[in-house]
């Protein structure tokens, strides 16, 4: 007997509705991102080859800085940091080998000495510098300030002496002895300057600390010091390199620099702990990751801040030290150039790294990482919108006879099979209603023939 055949079963959905409601939700959310890019091309904003917006009309494309902001693009400095630690401490012990082997070059504020103010141009400096060593003078600078005066500066000279030597430098400048001045600083003095200037140091570097613990937290404020420190050592290691004398004004630009880097370590600062207010509730990102988005979302501030800086100092050090030999503007100009340049380097690769690296070893930012990598590691394994996964089900298979059925294979199963989906095996496969083939009577009931079977009630009469 022939059985007729019926609607076969189709293959059984895996997912509930919240899975259906949530390929729902993409597929919006998939049309909504096209109209908002059909809106925005109708607004005259294309995309270029490299996929990037445009303005029309030019080749200028939208700000680099927006991109840096929302993470598009940056620099990965956090990540680098052990990098950066080497570089780092290559300049630095450079800069200290400078100071240690070479020294510094200390104007007569500190050291003690004599200076002799003479009118003259810059083609009689060789001939006053010379008569001033010829009278028995120790010169250690001679340098032309202004335009019409001559400057000598030289060792501690006795009454005798300095007479001496103010007498030869009238000579050599052809003026007359009444128009030299003549100055004496004693070495006690310069002591007196140094030990003012690291008193005023010390208590800048405490405040500075005091208010990093106080504003943000006590780990920003190792980071901060430690930047503060770098462009200390480098600034005067530069300065001992090059030989140039420290002066007063030397003190004053340490000073500024400082001030200029802790101002732009503290912006940075200040970013990172905007983005980092409340991570650890969630796990979108690690500490580190939120404290180098600061970083990049700041960078391109910090450097047009630097440039604009740095320019006008450029223009004081080549321009009037260099070319117009201007010197009494090099001492200052060379530290105020370096310092700037250091300060803009620290506070962008050096203090955010630091406070990173201290805070990653909370047990906080321990488990916040272990969290953000399992929520990755989960969602690298779930299908993308519109992707089609292998459906576990079990079908008749009429060509290899009636009564068999094929089982999917292991291999094609997805990974993980969500807990309420049910997958058929043999033994659970039963003939469909409709299907013409005859299940076996129970115990006891009469059987029933194909096709004459009536609807449950009364019986007809």
């Amino acid at each position: 007997m022939t059985r007729p055949q019926g609607p076969t079963r189709e293959d059984v959905p895996v997912g509930t509705e919240a899975d259906e409601q949530q390929n729902a939700d993409a597929v919006l959310a998939e049309a909504a991102a096209a109209a908002d890019e059909d809106a925005l091309s109708d607004a005259g904003l294309p995309r270029d080859g490299s996929g990037q917006r445009v303005v029309p009309g030019s080749e200028r494309r939208v700000a680099l800085t927006h991109r840096l902001y929302n993470g598009e693009v940056g620099l990965d400095v956090v990540g680098r940091s052990r990098l950066i630690y080497k570089i780092t401490a290559v300049v630095v012990l450079l800069c200290i080998a400078s100071m240690v082997f070479r020294g510094f070059n200390f104007g007569i504020e500190f050291e003690g000495g004599s200076s002799f103010k003479v009118p003259g141009h810059s083609q009689q400096l060789s001939e006053v510098r010379a008569a001033a060593e010829k009278a028995g003078a120790a010169v250690s600078s001679a340098q032309v300030v202004g335009s019409d005066t001559i400057l000598v500066r030289t060792g501690q000279l006795t009454n005798d002496e300095t007479t001496a030597v103010k007498q030869a430098v009238a000579d050599a400048a052809g003026v007359r002895e009444q128009q030299v001045s003549e100055d004496a600083v004693s070495a006690a003095w310069g002591s007196d300057i140094t030990d003012q200037a690291l008193i005023a140091l010390a208590v800048f570097l405490v405040a500075v600390v005091a208010f990093l613990a106080l504003r943000f937290q006590p780990k920003m404020a190792i980071g901060a010091i430690i930047a503060l420190l770098h462009d200390i050592v480098v600034t005067a290691g530069v300065y001992s390199l090059i030989g140039f004398e420290v002066t007063p004004s030397t003190v004053i630009g340490f000073l500024t620099i400082l001030g200029f880097s802790l101002y732009d370590t503290v912006v940075v600062f200040d970013k990172v702990d905007e983005n980092t207010r409340g991570l650890e509730r969630g796990a979108r990102m690690t500490w580190g990751e939120a404290a180098n988005l600061a970083v990049n979302q700041t960078l391109m501030r910090s450097i047009n801040t630097s440039v604009i800086a740095l320019l006008p100092v450029a223009g004081l050090l080549f321009v009037g030290a260099g070319l117009l030999g201007v010197g009494t503007l090099k001492d200052l100009a060379l530290v105020l150039f370096v310092g700037l340049a250091a300060g803009t380097y620290s506070s962008i690769f050096l203090a955010t790294p630091i406070v990173a690296d201290l805070k990653e070893r909370e047990p906080e930012q321990i488990a916040l990482r272990k969290r953000v990598l399992a929520r990755r590691a989960a969602a690298a394994r779930q299908p993308r919108a519109g992707q089609q996964l292998p459906v576990a089900s079990a079908r008749r298979n009429r060509s290899a006879g009636q009564g068999s059925v094929a089982v999917a294979d292991r291999d094609e199963l997805p990974g993980q099979v969500a807990a309420d989906v049910v997958i058929e095996s043999p033994s659970s496969v039963r003939p469909e209603g409709g299907s013409g083939a005859t299940a076996a009577p129970r115990p006891g009931a009469r059987p029933q023939r194909p096709g004459n079977r009536r609807p449950s009630g009364k019986k007809r009469r």
